[in-house]
């Protein structure tokens, strides 16, 4: 009864005659610019998480190679440590980009028609292997013209800035790794699905270990001249081309954060992959 009353009073106008018009709320603002949003331009397309603007500090210590017994040759490239601002937003995909949204982009005449081999562990959401840089390049040119939007790849600040997530450690999720952190060290044999382990703390999975990832930058010795401001180093003979993140059978100390390496911009294994980034509305 009470029911009854209160939906019968809900349907009676006022008094005086006068109905208010119906405002509709605004549409909600797309793509979102909240730092931690996740979005997608389309159905096959990455999904994407927004990077806020925010500084860190690249490279790594001596204590961290020594207490990980580092290979001596990769002092010199994570040194010297130094400052990083960057002062823009960005967004960055959740996972690498699978073998299912690689296809999607050759079902779509992209991709240069490319069908990297899966090497039989299955395609679907596992992360695309046997790409070199031009590939991945490739696949950023199609869906920049497939979403209208600019995408490409990260630069190697920008990785490191989204891969530490505010953090210091060594790792995304500590100064230690173990199997339930990651897919390192030969524990699987080959790449688990992307999403398999828990995100950073930007909401990004796999950022190290399960496949490397193409970045944007030449490669370089040291950090000696190094940019400061996000973007990607791309003076040099650029013989080599920047990795990040290492891979499913490298040890632990080989996929921490401030691990990087350079690769000859045609090698294709079945370490390789890539994650996109998507330029964002500064307003």
């Amino acid at each position: 009864m009470f029911l009854l009353l209160a939906a019968l009073a809900a349907a009676t106008p006022p008094a005086n005659g006068y109905v208010p018009p119906k405002v509709a709320a605004p549409a909600p603002r797309f793509p979102p610019v909240l730092a931690g949003a996740a979005f997608a331009d389309c159905r096959d397309c990455p999904e994407m998480v927004v990077i806020p603007p925010g500084s860190f500090v690249m490279g790594s210590t001596d204590e961290e190679r020594r207490a990980l017994g580092v290979l001596a040759m990769f002092d010199r490239m994570e040194e010297p440590r130094h400052a990083v601002k960057i002062g823009y937003r960005y967004a960055v995909g959740r996972y690498a980009v699978t073998f299912d949204q690689w296809d999607a982009c050759v079902a779509d005449g992209g991709c240069d028609g490319y069908r990297p081999d899966d090497a039989g562990w299955g395609r679907g959401r596992r992360p695309v292997i046997n790409v070199n840089f031009a590939d991945a390049q490739a696949y950023v040119a199609w869906l920049s013209r497939h979403t209208g939007q600019h995408y490409r790849l990260l630069s190697e600040a920008e990785w490191e800035y989204a891969g530490r997530a505010g953090t210091d450690s060594w790792y995304p999720f500590g100064n230690a790794i173990d199997p339930s952190k990651a897919n390192y060290g030969n524990n699987h044999d080959r790449t688990t699905t992307v999403g398999s382990y828990p995100p950073n703390r930007f909401g990004l999975h796999d950022m190290t270990a399960n496949v490397a990832q193409w970045v944007e930058d030449c490669h370089h010795e040291d950090y000696v001249g190094a940019p400061v401001d996000g973007s990607a180093w791309l003076s040099g003979p650029c013989t080599l081309r920047n990795v990040r993140g290492g891979g499913w059978s490298l040890s632990g100390w080989s996929v921490r954060v401030a691990q990087r390496i350079g690769d000859p911009p045609g090698a294709r294994n079945d370490h390789l992959g890539f994650r996109v980034a998507r330029d964002m509305p500064q307003d």
